[in-house]
């Protein structure tokens, strides 16, 4: 529900006119949002994340290593204070700006 109600919000470029995928497939992970406009992947963490610290460890550190930005959001946050998870995007150094595109 967590992931639904933030991809209503960055879908069909509403949020900064940046095109974000759901459920892109990296390497061997498969990430919940992914802007390949500023590098950036967006994680809702919810109960399927728990226990599997070490694996989430894993998995950032592979993606961090490809030169992406990862922002990492607690489902609960975007049930319960959607506007603020909003307002924290909006000013979060990764999504300022589009990376440079090659012409």
């Amino acid at each position: 529900m967590s992931e639904v109600l933030l991809w209503q919000q960055l879908n069909k470029k509403q949020f900064r006119q940046y095109d974000f995928d759901r459920q892109r497939i990296i390497g061997n992970y498969i990430v919940d949002f992914f802007c390949a406009d500023c590098g950036v992947i967006i994680e809702v963490d919810g109960s399927s994340h728990d226990g599997k610290t070490e694996y989430d460890n894993e998995r950032d550190a592979y993606l961090e290593g490809l030169g992406l930005n990862i922002i990492h959001i607690e489902a609960r946050d975007v049930l319960n204070n959607l506007d603020g998870v909003m307002k924290m995007l909006h000013t979060h150094p990764a999504l300022r700006a589009p990376l440079p595109r090659g012409e």
